[in-house]
C-alpha cells in the first residue's frame, strides 16, 4: 500500500509562489510514476505534472514555464514549485502514484493523497 500526503497549499495573491510537497510512504517509490493533479470547483480533475521513474517530467502546457515538478528519492518526496500564480490556478491539488505514467491526463492512478488547497486571489 502506498500512502501519499500533500502539504504546502495556501492562499496567495496573483504573481506569488507556492511549493507543494508530497510525502510518499512506499519504499523504493523512486521507480514509480508520480503525478500532480488539480481540480477546481465545478471542473474536472486535470493533470498538472508527471514525473516518470527515470526523473523525466511532463508539464501541462498552460503552466509550463511557471510550474516545475521534481522528486527527492532519498527523502521519499515529490514537489511542485508554482511561480507566477494566476487566479485560474486556484484548485485542490493532489499527488498520485502508479507503477507507470501511461497516457497523459488519465485519472486511474491507484494511489492518491487527500489534496491541498491552493487559492490565488487577483
Amino acid at each position: 500500500q502506498v500512502q501519499l500526503e500533500e502539504s504546502g497549499g495556501g492562499s496567495v495573491q496573483a504573481g506569488g509562489s507556492l511549493r507543494l510537497s508530497c510525502t510518499v510512504s512506499k519504499y523504493s517509490f523512486g521507480r514509480y510514476c508520480m503525478a500532480w493533479f488539480r481540480q477546481a470547483p465545478g471542473k474536472e480533475r486535470e493533470g498538472v505534472a508527471y514525473i516518470g521513474g527515470g526523473g523525466d517530467t511532463d508539464i501541462r502546457p498552460s503552466v509550463e514555464g511557471r510550474f516545475t515538478a521534481s522528486r527527492d528519492v532519498d527523502r521519499n518526496m515529490v514537489f511542485l514549485q508554482m511561480n507566477s500564480l494566476k487566479p485560474e490556478d486556484t484548485a485542490m491539488y493532489y499527488c498520485a502514484a502508479d507503477r507507470f505514467c501511461g497516457r497523459w491526463g488519465r485519472l486511474d492512478f491507484p494511489y492518491w493523497g487527500q489534496g491541498t488547497q491552493v487559492t490565488v486571489s487577483s
